[in-house]
């Protein structure tokens, strides 16, 4: 089974998150993608509620990851963290994705369109879909630990 995917972008971030959008499209690792950001012409809206949106839609368990882009991506990943249960981080480094999974179990990878060009863009997505968290791992201890603060911790 492939991964459902949130993709989010606002007004600073819709290109990108459109060229994600059509990579991921002839992806097989990808059985659905839901766009909850926003595209040329449509009316300007927060990214605090685009990012909001799209991460209530995971931790609901309607998609699995997300990739949310903005100016520089921290807007939308300190949004989505605020949703329970979501771990999100700004990550513009092969490096950086692969913690962000393998240290951190986060779900949504969260970018800048102002930051990063858009193959380096395009192929952290790609890395970031390549990665599982193993709950065995001596990472399990801090991720239980994030997700005892704010009570999403399941026994």
């Amino acid at each position: 089974m492939g991964y459902r995917v949130v993709l989010v972008g606002d007004s600073a971030g819709y290109g990108y998150k459109n060229m994600i959008k059509e990579m991921l499209e002839g992806d097989d690792r990808i059985d659905e993608i839901i766009d909850v950001g926003l595209n040329d012409g449509d009316e300007a809206e927060l990214y605090p509620n685009l990012a909001t949106h799209g991460a209530e839609i995971i931790a609901r368990g309607d998609a699995d990851r997300g990739i949310f882009i903005c100016g520089t991506g921290m807007g939308v990943a300190m949004s989505a963290c605020k949703v329970k249960g979501i771990r999100a981080s700004v990550a513009h480094d092969s490096y950086s994705v692969e913690r962000l999974v393998l240290s951190n179990n986060a779900q949504i990878l969260a970018m800048g369109q102002r930051v990063i060009g858009p193959e380096l863009a395009k192929r952290l997505a790609s890395e970031f879909f390549n990665y599982e968290f193993d709950p065995a791992s001596h990472s399990k201890a801090n991720v239980d630990a994030i997700c005892a603060y704010d009570g999403s911790l399941e026994e």
